[in-house]
């Protein structure tokens, strides 16, 4: 579903900033973003989300800002990268609470340590 959606947003961006001066910056950051959201989707431990969710963070504040002469997209660029931020300390917070207690980091493992857990309750 990823991979569609962002198939017709960079067919769409071709034609819409074909005659941008800076239309290789733009598709470059919008590849990158598609990169980092495949990465937080197919991750196989918290570690590579937490890749994911920090590269899919910097790329919107880079999309957000993308025209960073216009004093709005300033403000919403930091906007975005605020809620990021707060974002990004409970993720960490839960990450670090996630290994405290299953000693990994891994989905499979503690998936399945889960289920047993509630088995046995």
């Amino acid at each position: 579903m990823v991979i569609l959606i962002s198939f017709c947003v960079h067919l769409y961006s071709l034609e819409y900033m074909c005659f941008d001066p800076f239309f290789l910056r733009f598709m470059s950051y919008l590849a990158l973003f598609t990169f980092f959201m495949l990465i937080l989707l197919s991750s196989g431990n918290f570690f590579q989300l937490f890749i994911g969710w920090e590269g899919v963070g910097l790329v919107s504040y880079l999309l957000v800002n993308f025209w960073f002469t216009r004093l709005q997209a300033n403000k919403s660029a930091l906007k975005a990268l605020l809620v990021y931020r707060v974002g990004d300390f409970a993720l960490y917070l839960a990450i670090l609470l996630i290994f405290y207690v299953f000693k990994t980091l891994d989905f499979n493992v503690i998936f399945s340590s889960v289920e047993i857990f509630t088995y046995l309750n």
